[in-house]
């Protein structure tokens, strides 16, 4: 039986607001169900047992009116997400009828939940951990394939598991070497340094791959930033509008239309990429604007995961094309996916020499060839565009702990950091106040991702970037 920690009883829309079919209004703790009961007909909700549903009316107590007809659904503690008596009231999804309801629920004793409390609750009565509880909020916003699988797999503990069991076995070394401290007038080892440099090398080794793995978890919780760029009047923003299948950008005939970037996300196979449309890259451009607008573009191709360079196939040669994506992406490791564009105006001998593969971005491939305007070819471009991903590595294993929160990425890196100077006090031969130092302070880095180690400060951080409901 898990003793709850809260005397109040919160409650809250757990629904997005606006009108709707249905509603409902969550509450969770002691009195939740004696609240609920004081205002709800037909059955004495005390003395039904947990993990039912019941139909029946709410009423207002002052007034006797009836609020709604609704069906209330019971979780009895520790059954529930709270680990608390929750109850949940499915009522109309009316806006006045959820005011007038959760008035009434104010009355009888309850109080507004506060962004992320039921979770917070789950989190303090043991339900879950903290990396679970964040995932919560991932799983909610996952607008992917890939990011409803990274979400659930943490929540379901892939990931807490596998930081307990390095935990684990970094705290039996500690322990021994916090016993050596306790005898230090002995001069006595119990922890052997050869088997703690092993586990060093092997936990280090863990803890960087799933620092690398932060660079494609990044990717699948934001999507694929895809820059598209190329010369002025190659069909930038007509792609992107072809893609998007709505006029979202400006298309016109005048070299330069595009001042600034413009970006909107589009889902390809359950992959979230993110397009974004950048002024045409020109020498000389026509003035201060647009010359502002170019070097925003480098700068975006900077920060892209792919770029996908665009060019006119009546106006470009394949080695005009490759010189200037070299130009463009020197000094980069970026996939690159090159695009030849209004192939319907092409002549034969243009389109032949596009058969070849073109030498881009340190590999050779045939660029992809298209019609934007006439939204020809647009499947193989977007077959195109998943065949870079899946060859950059930027889709995740199905069975793979990704790391996608920035919190755990920078408690990952302080663990490195004092795991580094751990296996550097072996190597200089440290005594075992330095060495117990450095491993407490990598083991704090750990538990702080699972909450095995928080302040009141991390909790409220976190916790306030929830819905209100949840």
């Amino acid at each position: 039986m898990v003793q709850t920690i809260f005397s109040d009883t919160i409650v809250a829309l757990s629904t997005p607001p606006g009108a709707g079919a249905l509603a409902v209004i969550r509450l969770s703790g002691p009195d939740a169900v004696a609240i609920t009961a004081g205002i709800f007909s037909k059955k004495k909700l005390a003395e039904q047992p947990g993990h039912t549903l019941h139909y029946g009316t709410l009423r207002d107590p002052n007034s006797e009116a009836i609020l709604d007809e609704v069906v209330v659904a019971l979780y009895r503690a520790p059954r529930s997400f709270t680990r608390e008596d929750v109850v949940e009231i499915s009522c109309h999804g009316s806006d006045y009828v959820v005011r007038q309801v959760l008035a009434v629920l104010l009355r009888q004793g309850a109080r507004l939940a506060e962004a992320g409390e039921f979770t917070k609750r789950a989190f303090l009565h043991g339900a879950m951990d903290l990396a679970q509880a964040e995932a919560v909020a991932d799983l909610i916003a996952a607008d992917s394939a890939l990011s409803h699988r990274v979400a659930l797999n943490q929540l379901r503990g892939g990931f807490s598991q596998e930081l307990r069991e390095l935990r684990a076995r970094l705290v039996q070394f500690a322990s021994l070497l916090e016993l050596e401290l306790d005898f230090g007038e002995e001069d006595v080892e119990f922890a052997d340094r050869s088997g703690l440099a092993r586990l060093l090398d092997e936990v280090r080794g863990v803890v960087a791959d799933l620092l690398r793995s932060f660079e494609l978890g990044n990717v699948i919780k934001n999507g694929i930033t895809t820059v598209i760029a190329g010369r002025p009047n190659a069909g930038k923003s007509t792609l992107l509008n072809a893609l998007l299948r709505e006029e979202r950008a400006i298309v016109s005939a005048i070299p330069g239309t595009t001042r600034d970037f413009i970006e909107d996300e589009v889902s390809l196979d359950g992959i979230r990429f993110r397009f974004v449309d950048t002024a045409g890259l020109r020498d000389n451009p026509a003035d201060e604007v647009e010359a502002i607008g170019v070097q925003r573009t480098r700068q975006r191709v900077q920060q892209a995961a792919l770029l996908l360079y665009l060019f006119d196939l009546a106006e470009m040669s394949p080695a005009e094309v490759q010189a200037e994506v070299a130009e463009l992406t020197a000094g980069l490791q970026l996939p690159v996916l090159a695009v030849g564009n209004k192939r319907d105006r092409a002549s034969a001998s243009q389109l032949a020499a596009f058969g070849q593969p073109l030498a881009l971005s340190g590999t050779l491939q045939l660029p992809v060839l298209l019609s934007a305007a006439r939204k020809e070819g647009l499947e193989e471009l977007q077959a195109a565009l998943l065949g870079q991903v899946r060859g950059a590595g930027l889709e995740a294993n199905a069975s793979a702990t990704i790391v996608t929160n920035v919190r755990h990425a920078r408690a990952l890196e302080a663990a490195a950091g004092y795991l580094a100077a751990v296996q550097q006090g072996l190597d200089l031969g440290l005594g075992t106040e330095l060495l117990a130092a450095d491993l407490r302070h990598a083991l704090a880095a750990l538990g702080e991702i699972t909450g095995e180690i928080s302040t009141d400060d991390l909790l409220t951080s976190i916790f306030t970037q929830f819905c209100i409901g949840k």
